[in-house]
This record gives C-alpha cells, sequence and structure tokens, in this order.
C-alpha cells in the first residue's frame, strides 16, 4: 500500500491507497516545529488505531510539502523509520508529467503541481482547480496539459481571522450557510458576506480564467473544486463541475507510479537514494521551461 502525505500550511492531508482507491486517511495540524522522531511517533500511532491498515502493510511513501522545514523533518523520518521501502519527494528533478509555463518554476508549489497532473489524469485539459486552503488557489490546466499559471486570494479562514482582529465588533462566528443573504443579525451577516462572497469570487476569478483557457468555448473547461474548506461554498459556486477532496493525494500517487518505484528495488529508471528516497532524473518542467518545478516556500 502507497501512503501519500500532502503537507499544507494549516493542515497535512494523509491517504493510504490500495491500487488506485484509497483506504484509509487522516487530517493533522502542520506543526513546523515537530521532529521526525515526533513525526514517525504519530504516523505510527494513527497506523496503529486505524482498522484498516498498519504500518507493516506501507510499502511506499510520496510526499509533497510547501513548509520548508517540515519537509526537512519528513525526509529523515523517512530516511530514518522508512528506509526499507521507496519513497518520493516532490522536489526539483521529480518527473511529473507536467510542463510548467510560467516565468519562474521553481515558485510553483508542488501541491498545485499535483492537482493538476490528478485534474488532467481524471477530467483532461483544459481544466481549472480551485483548492480551498489556507490561500485559495485557481490553478489551470491547458488542452495539452501543461501547468500555465493560476491565481491566489486569501483564504476563507485567514480572511475572517483577519477581519475579527481588525474589527473590535464583530466576532469570529461558525462557518456555516446563513438562511438568507440580507442577514438580520451580526451572525448571519457574516456568514452571508463570508460563504456568499468567497462564492462569488470563486465564480468570478474561474469564469474569468476559462475564458482565457478557451476563448471559443469557454464552457469545454472543467472546474474541480478540493481542499479542506472546500464544502463549506461548493455547493452555492454554479461553476463547479467535480468536487475531488483527495486530488493533491492522487496527483502524488500517479507521480509515485510515473517514477517506476512501484517496481522497487529494480526499477529500470535511476536509482534509489540513501534511505530509499528516489534520485529522480530530469523532469518534465525542467526540459520544457528555463527552471523546474518545486514546492513553494
Amino acid at each position: 500500500m502507497l501512503l501519500t502525505i500532502d503537507v499544507g500550511n494549516t493542515n497535512t492531508v494523509l491517504g493510504i491507497f490500495d491500487g488506485d482507491q484509497i483506504v484509509e486517511h487522516w487530517r493533522i495540524n502542520t506543526d513546523p516545529d515537530r521532529t521526525a522522531d515526533e513525526i514517525a511517533v504519530l504516523l505510527r500511532g494513527l497506523l496503529e488505531h486505524s482498522s484498516l491498515v498498519k504500518d507493516t502493510d506501507v510499502s511506499g511513501i510520496a510526499l509533497c510539502s510547501t513548509v520548508p522545514s517540515v519537509l526537512h523533518e519528513m525526509r529523515e523520518m523517512c530516511r530514518r523509520y522508512y528506509r526499507d521501502i521507496p519513497s518520493l519527494i516532490i522536489e526539483p528533478g521529480v518527473r511529473t508529467g507536467v510542463s510548467v509555463r510560467m516565468d519562474n518554476p521553481k515558485e510553483v508549489g508542488s501541491d498545485r503541481i499535483m492537482n493538476t497532473v490528478a485534474a488532467v489524469h481524471l477530467y483532461g485539459g483544459p481544466a481549472i482547480v480551485v483548492d480551498f486552503g489556507t490561500s485559495t488557489n485557481f490553478d489551470a490546466a491547458s488542452a495539452k496539459g501543461e501547468f500555465v499559471g493560476g491565481a491566489i486570494a486569501p483564504g476563507i479562514e485567514i480572511s475572517v481571522d483577519a477581519l475579527t482582529r481588525r474589527a473590535a465588533q464583530l466576532l469570529k462566528v461558525e462557518l456555516n450557510r446563513p438562511h438568507h443573504v440580507i442577514g438580520k443579525n451580526t451572525v448571519e451577516a457574516l456568514q452571508s458576506g463570508i460563504i456568499f462572497g468567497f462564492a462569488g469570487q470563486v465564480e468570478g476569478i474561474a469564469r474569468r480564467m476559462a475564458a482565457e483557457l478557451a476563448p471559443g468555448d469557454p464552457e469545454s473547461v472543467t472546474v474541480i473544486a478540493t481542499g479542506g474548506l472546500a464544502p463549506l461554498v461548493i455547493d452555492e459556486v454554479s461553476v463547479i463541475d467535480a468536487y475531488e477532496p483527495w486530488l493533491t493525494l492522487i496527483g502524488l500517487r500517479l507521480v509515485f507510479e510515473r517514477n517506476n518505484l512501484s517496481a522497487w528495488p529494480g526499477a529500470p529508471r535511476g536509482a534509489p537514494g540513501p534511505g530509499g528516497t528516489r534520485s529522480a532524473p530530469e523532469s518534465d518542467a525542467s526540459r520544457d521551461a528555463p527552471g523546474r518545478s518545486g514546492p513553494a516556500g
């Protein structure tokens, strides 16, 4: 079974794949101060309490991280505790199958590349991925499956936090859909502005991006929602065509398979690095753009 790990700025999502199906998953807080040993204890605790999978069932690891300090500790965790199985960390040099058409591909977060990999695999291009996380990311994939850019907006929770910190008479409210757009009290008014405001933002940006991706037929662009906060607003967004909560993890699985690590240790391409971490050949992005795709800080 393959363990996939998506380290985000706020949360870390872990999923276990048996073939192409997720059979177990967890969401934990991302702690940049957590050491490799602590990560290993936490991971083995989650596996120990699972009724579906155990630590010994894990036969490979694929991970991406937008937090450099956590990436370092994750690498050390793989080296120390899972050295006998293949592990793949998404970073410069890893073959993803996605060409990155950006001014500086190194600036693109590895999670955004994984989302593009999975979106193109599942739905084809052109496509737009809307990832509701700490920030709300809009990632555009061309008809050829290339990552051609996107937009980054403040996320729902950090926007609410900023508002309540700056406005003395506004309290932080539970993020629920109000019964009416016109709120009858402060709580309803805040909920309306948050839920319907972000829904309008997503619709506006997605429509404009679709018009650029496919000027002749914007309706041909598939819009996919993902991320932990997506369920808050997707029912209010008319342009969303699909909701895939495990999009990043699916991308990690696909890239793991693309790099032939499922054939470990006799993979015909490349060679394992220390502790079983794959030392991959040149990435698709590095051949097609002036830099390479990798994690953003």
